[in-house]
């Protein structure tokens, strides 16, 4: 038989139920429908059987792929996260160490000053305690000595050796001593002292912190050499009257 007779055929053997079931294998894929086709005048066979589930090769590469991707995406973002909260405690911690040793600096700078300016102020209380507690021998020695410290505080200059050589000249060491036999006697204005000073030469050079005595062998020395030094510029440079 021609081949398009039986397309014909095959095509009007169709019936109803037929395309009904063919519809429902497309459209579920569940079941498989058999035809039998005859010539003109024979009969249709439609056979329906259950057909046996094909077998489906499932992959999962994709799917790991994917989960793989996201895991890896998500753990970066928390990677990251983390590196960004381990910097600023990183930064916060060295912040706060710069901070620390800043104000450990200071309050070490700080406990210095104030020791030095303690150093300060107990080397000036020992000096002063020093300076008042200071004692002199009551002789020759000890008012010479006692006197250049005097004059030095005043910036009276003078030497041990000037200061002795003219005593011993005026009074040989006597503080009592009294001359009442030159012009200065004769004119009621006797030299008197270790350094034989008229009362008005002693009076205009009198040296603060010290008597008012003329006779004091302290006062009359430090009088005797702030004139000096004026007259002559040092008591060093008297060698006869003055």
């Amino acid at each position: 038989m021609p081949k398009n007779i039986f397309s014909r055929v095959q095509s009007r053997s169709l019936t109803r139920h037929h395309k009904i079931a063919m519809a429902g294998v497309a459209t579920l894929g569940a079941a498989a429908i058999g035809f039998s086709a005859v010539p003109s005048g024979a009969s249709t066979k439609t056979t329906t059987e259950a057909a046996q589930p094909a077998a489906v090769a499932y992959s999962t590469e994709q799917i790991k792929d994917v989960k793989a991707s996201v895991t890896d995406q998500m753990a970066g973002a928390s990677l990251k996260a983390e590196q960004i909260a381990a910097k600023k405690k990183a930064d916060a911690a060295a912040a706060a160490k710069k901070k620390a040793a800043a104000e450990a600096a200071k309050k070490k700078a700080e406990a210095a000053r104030e020791a030095k300016e303690a150093a300060s102020r107990a080397a000036k209380r020992a000096e002063a305690k020093k300076a008042a507690k200071k004692t002199y021998p009551n002789n020759l020695d000890g008012w010479i000595r006692e006197s250049l410290d005097v004059m030095k505080k005043h910036g009276i200059p003078g030497s041990y050796d000037g200061i002795k050589r003219n005593i011993i000249r005026e009074s040989s060491g006597n503080p009592k001593a009294i001359n009442n036999w030159d012009i200065n006697a004769i004119n009621g204005i006797p030299s008197k002292g270790l350094l034989q000073v008229i009362p008005p030469t002693f009076k205009h050079w009198h040296v603060p912190g010290t008597s008012w005595d003329i006779y004091d062998p302290v006062a009359n020395i430090t009088a005797a050499c702030n004139y000096a030094a004026d007259k002559y510029g040092s008591m060093d440079n008297v060698d006869s009257a003055y």
